[in-house]
């Protein structure tokens, strides 16, 4: 068995440790906010955060993990940075299809949470790995920085 903080609560799951978070999230514990875009940790879709850092959860083993917690976009809207990106998306109309949302969000609100006043230049960076095919770039930008001055 191993032992997860995800969200706050304690889960023990019966899985192989190189086991991918991500398929934990979804198939063993239900939380399907996570997606599955690529599987080679390219796209940005299964974005969650380890100790507050945005990480690719298709790769993530989670034997890797120990007793670090994980925040899925499920609970992201409980921590300031999240709350303000939330926010700051639905007001800058940036979802499109959507898909990719979950994951950007969550390369967003880590981004805010190391860096509250970022650059151009600072998104671009935090936010290259996550593909938009519907290219919603321009708005995620300006929800970034709407979020950041908020």
């Amino acid at each position: 068995m191993i032992s997860l903080h995800i969200n706050g609560q304690t889960h023990q799951v019966d899985v192989p440790e190189d086991m991918p978070l991500l398929w934990v999230l979804r198939d063993v514990l239900g939380l399907t906010g996570t997606k599955f875009g690529c599987g080679i940790a390219q796209c940005g879709a299964c974005t969650v955060h380890v100790e507050g850092e945005a990480v690719r959860s298709c790769l993530y083993p989670v034997g890797a993990l120990g007793e670090k917690p994980v925040t899925t976009i499920e609970a992201v809207g409980r921590t300031p940075a999240g709350a303000k990106v939330q926010k700051a998306w639905l007001e800058n109309e940036v979802v499109q299809c959507g898909y990719c949302q979950s994951g950007q969000i969550m390369s967003a609100a880590a981004l805010l949470t190391q860096t509250p006043k970022p650059t151009d230049a600072d998104i671009d960076a935090a936010m290259s790995g996550n593909i938009c095919r519907c290219g919603t770039y321009v708005r995620i930008r300006d929800a970034i920085h709407s979020a950041a001055e908020a």
